[in-house]
């Protein structure tokens, strides 16, 4: 059952969720349209496991996500309202335990590819979920590959199974995409046992209700290094923000971790003193290939409800398709869509053979993918006309959920490095760093 969040309340005869009187109720019309995906794109060179793959995830979204999709992207953050049932839907489905190898997980040949696979199903339905998934499946599992047997043992059973969401925490108030040392407000000072951590992160998803945060931390005042910080956010001086109200992406809640001398244990390090920052470029590499797949989600979802309405859509006598100008923009948004997929594919193939050069192709699906969504969803808008931009017809409780949409893809050009940093890592490889600096 979904559990109403702050300024809502439950309906006594049918246990759903009812909007103050002056948001839009939940229930809508939703047309269900065909995946254009599905005879478009032929999985030549993809491996057997990540297409069988890519069905099972998409059968699990359709049962543990897509009915609360809509209600995810409506409601107002709040620590109640994490979608819990969505994301242990997911979990008990076996999704989050699709980057660990067979120790803890499903033991794929192509973790990596399948990870991002499930990340772009998830999308489709739910950008902000995918944003989750993210975090949860792609960044925090990275940094665990630095942890002690220990801890890994202990943690990865918890993180598989959805009973406890984790945190990834890079950024700060004063810094994102530069994660230099330098700028870093949040300090570990080493004690004998271990660690005391002062300072504040920003914008840290699922940190309202994490039970374990992932920190890159200043190895000390005045340092040129930094320390990635296993720590557990019951430990006495955490103080977690209220969660902070955003344009779109309301699943994905985030909110401010501030450390108040909090005492970190020495066995919590991930990787060697002072090499932290190599160790969260190591996740954000894996995480910007995530968004990347995420906006082909997005992307993928608008053209086919884009398509659907040109089929259906009658003007001047015809199919709204029959226009020309509708015709060639589509077809080349569906090109687009397979170049952006197979950038993602492409990445994530070369992290699971182990190769380390990755970055420019990570930072070309990110860039590429997520500008696409962008691009693609404001089509559909104007495709669909004042049925876009409207979140509710409220005589006939029509949606098609454009609007949730648009509010939902502006960040993915944004976050894990903006679109421009992903520019500039592309360029610095192609014309060299000697040049670009």
């Amino acid at each position: 059952m979904i559990r109403p969040g702050i300024g809502q309340k439950q309906s006594e005869v049918t246990g759903s969720v009812v909007l103050p009187d002056e948001e839009v109720p939940l229930t809508t019309t939703e047309p269900t349209v065909p995946r254009t995906q599905d005879r478009m794109t032929h999985d030549v060179w993809l491996p057997e496991e990540t297409v069988a793959l890519r069905a099972e995830a998409r059968a699990a979204v359709e049962k543990r996500l897509a009915p609360f999709a809509r209600d995810i992207g409506w409601r107002e953050e709040s620590a109640d309202s994490f979608p819990w049932e969505a994301f242990r839907g997911l979990a008990d489905e076996g999704l989050f335990a699709v980057p660990f190898g067979s120790d803890f997980g499903r033991g794929l040949e192509h973790p990596m590819l399948g990870t991002c696979t499930v990340t772009e199903e998830i999308a489709y339905h739910s950008s902000s979920m995918a944003g989750v998934y993210d975090g949860q499946c792609i960044l925090v599992p990275q940094t665990l590959t630095f942890a002690s047997d220990e801890l890994r043992a202990r943690l990865i059973p918890e993180l598989t199974s959805g009973r406890v969401a984790f945190s990834f925490a890079t950024t700060e108030p004063e810094t994102s995409s530069d994660l230099t040392a330098e700028r870093m407000q949040t300090v570990a000072e080493e004690t004998p046992d271990g660690f005391v951590v002062n300072g504040r992160k920003r914008w840290i998803t699922n940190s309202v209700v994490a039970g374990w945060v992932s920190v890159l931390v200043r190895a000390g005042a005045g340092s040129d290094r930094a320390h990635m910080l296993l720590v557990d956010l019951s430990s006495p001086g955490i103080r977690v923000g209220t969660p902070d109200l955003k344009m779109g992406h309301r699943g994905q809640i985030t909110a401010d971790i501030v450390f108040e001398n909090v005492h970190v244990p020495r066995e919590n390090l991930l990787g060697q003193p002072g090499a932290g920052l190599g160790v969260a470029l190591s996740a954000l590499v894996r995480g910007r290939i995530g968004i990347g797949a995420a906006g082909v989600g997005v992307a993928q979802a608008a053209l086919d409800l884009a398509v659907e309405r040109l089929r259906t859509r009658q003007v001047f006598g015809g199919p709204l398709g029959a226009m020309q100008h509708w015709q060639f923009t589509m077809a080349q948004r569906a090109t687009e869509i397979e170049c952006a997929r197979t950038l993602y594919q492409k990445a994530a193939t070369l992290l699971d053979r182990g190769d380390r050069s990755a970055e420019p192709e990570a930072a070309m699906a990110k860039a590429y993918g997520t500008r696409l969504a962008n691009d693609l969803v404001r089509e559909a808008i104007q495709i669909h006309g004042a049925l876009g931009f409207a979140r509710q017809v409220s005589e006939s409780g029509e949606s098609v959920r454009l609007e949730e949409m648009y509010r939902d893809a502006k960040i993915l050009e944004i976050f894990e490095g903006a679109n421009e940093l992903q520019q500039w890592i592309v360029a610095r490889t192609l014309i060299g760093r000697d040049v670009t600096g």
